[in-house]
C-alpha cells in the first residue's frame, strides 16, 4: 500500500510539474514582459498630492520593482527639500520684514515721512 502511495504522489507531482512547466508547449505560461511604471510623475512641473495618490508602482514577482521604487522616492525627496528650502527662505524674509516693521513707529507711513517727524 505504501508503495502505491508513493509512486501516485509522484505521478501527480510530475503531472503538474509538466502542466506548469508546459511540456514543450508554450501555451500553458506563455512569457509576459514585465510591467513599467506606465504613468510616471510629471517631470514639467512641481509634484502635487493627486499626483501621488495616483502613482501606481508595477508589481514583480518580488514585490515592487526596486528601480522604480529609487527613482519615485528619489524624486519625492528631492521636492521636499526644495520645498523645505523655499519655505525656510520665505520664513526669514518675513522675519526680517517683520523685525524692520517693529522698528518703525508708523507701519503705515514710507521711510521719508518719518524722518521728516
Amino acid at each position: 500500500m505504501f508503495l502505491f502511495l508513493l509512486i501516485a504522489m509522484v505521478v501527480v507531482v510530475a503531472a503538474v510539474t509538466l502542466a506548469v512547466v508546459g511540456g514543450g508547449d508554450s501555451a500553458a505560461l506563455p512569457e509576459v514582459a514585465p510591467e513599467q511604471l506606465t504613468d510616471p510623475l510629471p517631470l514639467n512641473r512641481p509634484l502635487g498630492r493627486a499626483d501621488v495618490e495616483a502613482l501606481r508602482l508595477p508589481v514583480s514577482p518580488r514585490g515592487y520593482r526596486m528601480d522604480d521604487v529609487d527613482e519615485v522616492l528619489d524624486r519625492l525627496g528631492a521636492e521636499l527639500a526644495e520645498r523645505d528650502a523655499r519655505i525656510a527662505d520665505l520664513e526669514s524674509a518675513l522675519a526680517g520684514a517683520q523685525a524692520t516693521a517693529a522698528g518703525r513707529r508708523d507701519l503705515f507711513a514710507k521711510p521719508d515721512e518719518e524722518t521728516d517727524r
